[in-house]
C-alpha cells in the first residue's frame, strides 16, 4: 500500500496504518502466549489431581492382589508394567520440555515467561532438518506411536477393545488437512512445526495428561470389567439346597434353589468345617469327616477371606443324614427273569448306595460294558447260571450278594417266503426267485438267522433236499411241474444264529400255493 503512485500524504497515511495494524497484531499476541501459559498452568494441575488418583487407584488394586492374588495378581502386575512404561514417555517429554525452555526459567510462582516464549526456532530445529523429520524429531515420533501399542501388548485381554481403541485414537499420528495449506500436513508438521514455543509447551503438557489418563482408563476399566463379571447373571447358577440330604420312600422332599456364584479365582484366606480347617481351593474347599451314627447331623464352620485388612467370615450351616449301610445288591434281567442262550443278554447290576465303578461282577459268560452298571451275557450249557456281585462302600469294606437266572434255548422259528410266514400266494415265477427264509415270532431280541436248507415238495411230486436258501435246478424242474392251485411245502428248514455254529430247534413249515 505504500508503493505505486501515490501523493506523499497518502504513504505516510498507508505507513501509519499498517504500523497500526502491527501494533494490534502484537497486543493479540501477547494476549494469545499469556493465554497459552494459563492454559498449560492449569494443563499441570490436573495432571497432578491425575497423578494422584491413579496412585489411589493402583494402591486399591494392589491391596486387592495382596487379598486375592489369584483373581487380582495378573492384572497388578500388568499396571504396573502399563505404568513403568507411562513414566517412561512422560519423562521423555519432561526432559524434552526443560531442553527447549532453559533460556526460558520460571518466577517464582513456576510461570513461564510467555510473552517472551513467542519463537519456535529451537524446537523446528531439534524436530525437523530441511522440511523432514531430524533424528529427533523421529524418536520423538516414534515415542508417541510406540506407546498404545506397548499398551495393547502389555495389557493383552486386561484392555478391553473399546478402550484400546479409544488409547489408540488419543495418541493417532495419522496425516492432518490443513486448511491454511489447502493439503494434508504430516502430523509432526501440522503440530510442532512454525508453533510459538510457549504453544508447543503446552501441547506437550496436554500429551503429558493423555498419558495419566490413559493410565487412569486402563485401571479404571479393569475394576469395571470386574464389576460388570460380578453384576452379570452369567456369573450365578442355581444351587438347590435340599432339607435334608436323604428321604424315605413317600416322604415329601423339601428344600429351596438359590442363586450362587462359583469364581474360580477367589481363594479363602482360611476355611473351617465343623471345627477343624480344610484347605482353601481356587473358588471352594473340599472336606471329609467321619458320617457318625444314623441321623441326621449338622455341618458348621466358616469361609474366611482378607479384605482392605480385615478377616471378612461367611458362615457355613448344612446338615447331612446318615441311614445303615446297604447289604444287598438290586439284579434284574433287562428282558425276563431269564436268560437265552446263543444270545446276547442285556443285565442291569447295581447296588443301592454305590456308584456302578464301585461293583463288580462275575459269572460265565458276562461282561462288562463301560463305567456304568450294564453288563451282556452270554451263557454256555447248563439251566442256570449265578450272578455274584460284590459293592465296595466309601471305607473300602466289601458288601456282596449274588442271583441265579434260568437259562433257556431260543425258541423254535417259523420259515418263511418273501419274509412271510404260514401260507402264502402267489405265481410260479415268484417262488422261482424267492429266497427262503426264518425268523422269530415275539422274541425280544434281535437276531440274524441263516438258513443252511429245506425239503422242496410239490403236490403229488417227491421231496427234493435243497442246501441253501435258493431253490436248485431239481427243485426248480419240480416246479415246473406244478399248476394253479397246488401247494408247495417248505419243510425241514435248518436254521442256525448268524456268527454262531449254534443249530436252533427245527424250524415251522412254510406252504406256497401256486395262482
Amino acid at each position: 500500500m505504500a508503493g505505486g503512485k501515490l501523493s506523499g500524504r497518502q504513504k505516510m497515511i498507508n505507513l501509519m496504518y499498517l504500523v497500526f495494524i502491527a501494533m494490534l497484531a502484537l497486543n493479540m499476541s501477547k494476549e494469545v502466549l499469556s493465554a497459552f501459559g494459563i492454559l498449560n498452568n492449569k494443563i499441570v494441575e490436573s495432571n497432578i489431581l491425575t497423578d494422584s488418583r491413579n496412585e489411589s487407584s493402583f494402591e486399591q488394586l494392589a491391596q486387592k492382589a495382596k487379598d486375592q492374588p489369584g483373581q487380582y495378581g495378573d492384572k497388578k502386575a500388568k499396571v504396573e508394567k502399563i505404568r513403568a512404561v507411562s513414566k517412561e514417555f512422560s519423562d521423555y517429554i519432561e526432559n524434552f520440555k526443560a531442553e527447549v525452555t532453559k533460556k526460558f526459567p520460571k518466577d517464582k510462582e513456576g510461570n513461564y515467561p510467555c510473552e517472551k516464549m513467542d519463537k519456535g526456532d529451537l524446537v523446528d530445529r531439534m524436530l525437523f532438518s530441511q522440511e523432514r523429520l531430524s533424528p529427533k524429531g523421529k524418536e520423538f515420533l516414534a515415542k508417541i506411536q510406540n506407546y498404545p501399542a506397548q499398551i495393547k501388548q502389555i495389557g493383552g485381554s486386561s484392555v478391553a477393545d473399546i478402550e484400546m481403541k479409544k488409547i489408540e485414537k488419543r495418541f493417532e499420528t495419522n496425516p492432518v488437512f490443513s486448511e491454511k495449506a489447502g493439503k494434508k500436513l504430516d502430523w509432526m508438521e501440522y503440530n510442532y512445526h512454525g508453533y510459538p514455543l510457549i504453544a508447543t509447551i503446552t501441547k506437550l503438557t496436554q500429551l503429558q495428561a493423555d498419558i495419566k489418563a490413559t493410565e487412569s482408563d486402563v485401571m479404571s476399566g479393569m475394576f469395571q470389567s470386574d464389576l460388570v463379571a460380578a453384576a452379570s447373571l452369567t456369573a450365578y447358577q442355581p444351587i438347590v439346597v435340599l432339607e435334608k440330604s436323604v428321604f424315605f420312600q413317600g416322604e415329601a422332599v423339601k428344600g429351596k434353589i438359590i442363586l450362587g456364584k462359583f469364581d474360580p479365582s477367589l481363594t479363602a484366606k482360611s476355611v473351617v468345617v465343623n471345627g477343624s480347617s480344610v484347605q482353601a481351593q481356587a473358588g471352594q474347599a473340599n472336606f471329609s469327616f467321619g458320617s457318625g451314627n444314623v441321623g441326621e447331623h449338622p455341618i458348621t464352620g466358616s469361609f474366611n477371606f482378607d479384605e482392605n485388612g480385615k478377616v471378612i467370615s461367611l458362615p457355613i450351616l448344612d446338615k447331612y443324614v446318615v441311614v445303615a449301610r446297604p447289604k444287598s445288591a438290586t439284579i434284574s434281567a433287562d428282558k425276563m427273569n431269564v436268560v437265552y442262550r446263543g444270545v446276547s443278554n442285556p443285565i442291569t447290576i447295581s447296588f443301592a448306595g454305590i456308584s456302578p465303578d464301585k461293583v463288580t461282577a462275575s459269572a460265565p459268560g458276562l461282561s462288562r460294558v463301560g463305567n456304568t452298571g450294564t453288563y451282556t451275557m452270554i451263557p454256555g450249557a447248563g439251566t442256570d447260571v449265578a450272578i455274584n456281585v460284590v459293592g465296595t462302600l466309601p471305607d473300602n469294606s466289601k458288601v456282596s450278594d449274588k442271583k441265579t437266572f434260568r437259562i433257556k434255548n431260543i425258541p423254535a422259528p417259523v420259515g418263511t417266503i418273501r419274509g412271510e410266514d404260514g401260507s402264502v400266494r402267489g405265481p410260479k415265477s415268484s417262488l422261482d426267485i424267492a429266497t427262503i427264509g426264518a425268523k422269530l415270532k415275539d422274541f425280544d431280541f434281535e437276531v440274524g438267522l441263516d438258513v443252511l436248507g429245506f425239503n422242496f415238495r410239490v403236490s403229488g411230486q417227491p421231496v427234493v433236499v435243497v442246501q441253501g436258501n435258493k431253490l436248485d435246478s431239481r427243485a426248480k424242474s419240480m416246479l415246473t411241474k406244478a399248476a394253479k392251485g397246488d401247494q408247495i411245502t417248505i419243510s425241514d428248514i435248518r436254521t442256525k444264529l448268524i456268527g454262531s455254529n449254534i443249530l436252533l430247534q427245527k424250524t415251522a413249515p412254510v406252504i406256497y400255493e401256486i395262482q
